[in-house]
């Protein structure tokens, strides 16, 4: 028999509802400014929502200490730190505020309809919001490193080859100053939730900003283009045809590469997804009779690393329609009872306006205009006298009164 059965234990404390780690947490480094996105959390880790999320911060993480190369056996990994223990020693660099609930344990399961859940409420982003935060690095944060030597010190002093170090020069290994960041989200009473994935950014002086950068366009597409950057701190300068110097091989070391991003500078808006290796960018998003501007900034990688360089802009200017449309094609005349049918293909452009039909007489070249304005349809009937000969064109219209070419020309007569 089970003495203990039913027995009743102490009181458990509540559940503590905390909130997810804030998604696709990302960092990007534009010359002195780092850039971070992340969506708000909008769900506990239990799956509950609305989220007990007053606040996210943004941390910046202490350099991991390096081992003692003095010290005697195998490096011992320490204890994972908890999320108080990293905050603690982290710093805060940005804070978002976000609308919480009134009340953090009136949830809804995850299954359950959102109209079943009390809005969060108060001044900030809304849960589930994309946050856009900056950090502005001082001169301290972005103190070059010295590369370490052979020994394991700090030293700019080359390594010397002779009689008593024969082989290669080798470059030591070397990784790029770093900082590590990292988002969570804080209850309204000021609990930490899980941390978000880190993100590391280069602590290098950032590339030269690309120079002559200028955009032209046409009906199609918008063509950036710019002068390329030199890579600096390159093993060699480039050979020309004739040169007798081969081309150097680096040894143990990994080549940073140079690609850049374009961005809409109305709008600070990225349009490149990815960096691009060549100088040119085409944008098809022609709209006629707005701004266009462009910032062109040069993206150097090392060590999977990437830093932005300051932007280099092109002159603002205001998309003008001065393209016409194209001659219109097939024009074909049938001749009827004192009258003459004319039928065209269709012209393909989106702005376009109509048709306008030409005519003139069969001994001149001279034609002019009979409709008063452009037509839709690609069809037209010319009432005329009987036994005369005419001659007839098209032009297309766009919408910005652009007139293009004439057609190819057809002649014929009305019957009687």
């Amino acid at each position: 028999m089970c003495g203990a059965c039913g027995k009743k234990g102490p009181p458990l404390p509540p559940l503590v509802k905390v909130p997810t780690p804030p998604a696709e947490f990302s960092a990007e480094r534009r010359a002195g400014t780092v850039e971070f996105r992340f969506v708000v959390p909008g769900a506990n880790t239990d799956g509950t929502r609305p989220a007990n999320v007053a606040r996210v911060d943004v941390y910046a993480l202490p350099a991991p200490a390096e081992p003692d190369p003095r010290a005697a056996g195998p490096a011992i990994a320490p204890p994972p730190l908890t999320v108080d223990e990293i905050l603690k020693s982290a710093t805060k660099v940005a804070s978002v505020a976000v609308k919480a609930p009134r009340d953090p344990n009136a949830t809804i399961e995850p299954d359950d309809p959102d109209s079943d859940m009390d809005a969060p409420e108060g001044k900030g982003l809304d849960q589930g919001a994309v946050a856009r935060v900056s950090d502005d690095l001082d001169a301290e944060v972005v103190a070059p490193a010295k590369r370490p030597t052979r020994g394991g010190s700090s030293s700019s002093t080359p390594q010397q080859v002779g009689e008593e170090n024969p082989r290669p020069l080798l470059s030591p290994p070397w990784i790029a100053p770093s900082r590590t960041y990292v988002s969570v989200g804080v209850t309204t009473r000021g609990r930490p939730g899980p941390l978000s994935t880190r993100v590391s950014v280069p602590l290098l002086d950032p590339p030269d900003a690309p120079d002559s950068a200028e955009f032209t366009y046409d009906e199609a597409a918008i063509a950036v283009t710019w002068t390329p950057v030199e890579l600096r701190g390159a093993i060699q300068a480039p050979t020309t045809e004739g040169d007798e110097v081969l081309p150097s091989t680096p040894i143990g070391v990994e080549l940073p590469s140079i690609a850049y991003n374009v961005y809409d500078a109305a709008l600070d808006l990225k349009l490149t997804p990815a960096p691009i290796s060549k100088p040119e960018f085409s944008d098809p998003r022609i709209a006629w009779n707005e701004e266009r501007c462009y910032s062109v900034r040069a993206v150097e990688t090392r060590n999977g690393l990437s830093l932005e360089s300051e932007p280099a802009f092109t002159a603002c200017e205001t998309l003008v329609d001065t393209f016409p449309p194209a001659a219109p094609k097939g024009l074909d005349a049938v001749p009827g009872d004192g009258a003459i049918s004319l039928i065209w293909e269709a012209n393909a452009e989106k702005d376009l306006a109509g048709y306008i039909v030409l005519r003139g007489p069969a001994d001149g070249d001279a034609l002019e205009p009979i409709t008063p304005a452009p037509i839709q349809q690609t069809f037209f009937k010319d009432s005329v006298p009987a036994g005369t000969a005419y001659v007839y064109a098209i032009q297309a219209v766009d919408a910005a009164g652009n007139v293009s070419q004439v057609s190819n020309r057809k002649q014929e007569s009305a019957r009687d």
